[in-house]
């Protein structure tokens, strides 16, 4: 699968209440939660990003509560994925168990700038600046995670497990 955007770029210690915050978590419609996600650390996120875009972050993004909300923001607001230099260990989680694509490589967080066009082959592992023509490694989303991902997150692959699909 090879996703394709353009990056949004933000720093170090994104915390679940600035990715979606907490005056929100009174719903867990997507649809409202995509409207406020990253709005108290850039109000012009929800209104502008397009499908396919990239998250972009330095360290420790998605610290903070343990809400699902928070992948749940991202992926609604039409974001493809959440490239960072680490991730917090239940956002990590999290992500996956709700369907959202996630990328640790430092060279990359450093090569990508604001707007940069950027692609992600999750199975080969390469992260491509389409802007300036530079590729990255990292290592490749292992097979069962992919069908985690595929399947839209943990429910949507149990579900389909149960019917043999």
């Amino acid at each position: 699968m090879e996703l394709r955007g353009k990056a949004w770029k933000y720093g170090d210690d994104v915390d679940t209440d600035v990715i979606i915050p907490a005056r929100y978590l009174n719903t867990s419609d997507p649809a409202e939660l995509a409207r406020h996600c990253m709005e108290d650390i850039d109000a012009a996120f929800a209104s502008k990003v397009s499908p396919g875009d990239f998250i972009v972050a330095g360290k420790n993004f998605g610290c903070g509560s343990s809400r699902e909300h928070a992948p749940i923001a991202i992926k609604a607001s039409g974001a493809s994925a959440v490239i960072a230099r680490s991730f917090a260990r239940i956002f990590y989680r999290n992500a996956f168990n709700m369907g959202l694509p996630i990328f640790e490589s430092t060279e990359a967080v450093d090569g990508i700038d604001a707007g940069d066009r950027v692609s992600v082959d999750m199975e080969g592992g390469v992260l491509r600046n389409e802007t300036k023509g530079t590729e990255y490694r990292f290592a490749p989303v292992p097979p069962f995670m992919r069908e985690l991902l595929a399947a839209g997150g943990l429910l949507n692959y149990i579900a389909k497990r149960k019917k043999g699909t």
